[in-house]
């Protein structure tokens, strides 16, 4: 069962068709429905709200019968019952012949022993860890190409594309990195955990990709990836593009980099925060 939301998003029930490990802590994971046709975006960081069950649920719960109401009917099911909610951006979207959406994939970072990792596995991670073909999920995503979940918009008269994120962030970076033109000049940082979560990028741009590779847990304010910006020449240009995504304190510190140390105008640099050290995505929720 689907129910419209408010444009230009509305629900779409999904189940998985497939999984791949792409490292010790990265898995990507195929979901298609039967109004997944109806799934329409143009943006390559595009964000999504994926809603996950339980152990022993068959489905996520979301009171979706309640319309515009399913929000609040949602946060008033109990804590073993109500779904789990995560944000995901797309890593793919794939077409059929007429230009159909038939199915998405969605990269999933892991934690825990799933991953080798000392620190706990939330719930996504755990079911993302064990899903298989037939699980059911729900998605809340766009059904208008164009929409405000897409971050990464570069001014048409950008010169040079500069780029960090993190291992949350590395699905909508490489998204990014292949979908831009031949002879577009980037820059990107890119911090995974392990040596194996390195991946190749089919990539027509002029990219230089640095991967930095923590070998262990997260570490909070990410000092590495600032270092990796404040030791780095980048080439020269007038027009810069930043787009930083990952975790929020290290995001906001290489913002403040960006704009007062090399100079680059704040309205050129996109800043998202997919996750903060210490906080879960329920406190997060309830502090907005």
């Amino acid at each position: 069962m689907t129910t419209a939301v408010a444009a230009p998003f509305r629900f779409f029930s999904l189940q998985v068709t497939g999984t791949r490990r792409l490292g010790p802590s990265l898995v990507r994971i195929g979901f298609a429905g039967p109004d997944l046709h109806a799934f329409a975006s143009h943006g390559r960081d595009q964000s999504l709200s994926l809603f996950l069950p339980h152990p022993g649920q068959r489905e996520p719960a979301v009171p979706l019968e309640l319309g515009d109401g399913w929000w609040q009917g949602w946060r008033e099911l109990p804590d073993d019952v109500r779904a789990v909610m995560r944000s995901y951006t797309l890593r793919a979207l794939h077409r059929d012949a007429t230009g159909r959406t038939t199915g998405i994939d969605i990269d999933f970072a892991l934690h825990g022993t799933e991953s080798g990792a000392a620190v706990p596995a939330g719930p996504a991670s755990r079911w993302a860890a064990r899903a298989t073909p037939g699980d059911r999920v729900l998605l809340l995503g766009p059904a208008v190409a164009d929409n405000r979940a897409i971050r990464f918009r570069p001014p048409e008269d950008t010169d040079l594309v500069v780029m960090w994120g993190d291992e949350t962030a590395v699905p909508a970076a490489t998204a990014i990195l292949e979908s831009l033109p031949a002879g577009t000049r980037v820059r990107a940082w890119l911090e995974v955990r392990h040596p194996g979560d390195v991946q190749d990028v089919a990539c027509d741009a002029d990219a230089e990709i640095t991967w930095l590779v923590r070998d262990g847990s997260r570490s909070e304010g990410s000092p590495m990836a600032l270092g990796a910006l404040l030791g780095a020449r980048l080439p020269a240009a007038e027009r810069p593009y930043v787009w930083l995504a990952g975790e929020s304190g290290c995001v906001r510190a290489l913002r403040r980099h960006c704009v007062a140390e090399r100079g680059i105008d704040k309205r050129r640099v996109t800043f998202v925060g997919y996750w903060r050290h210490g906080v879960t995505e329920e406190q997060l929720r309830a502090q907005e």
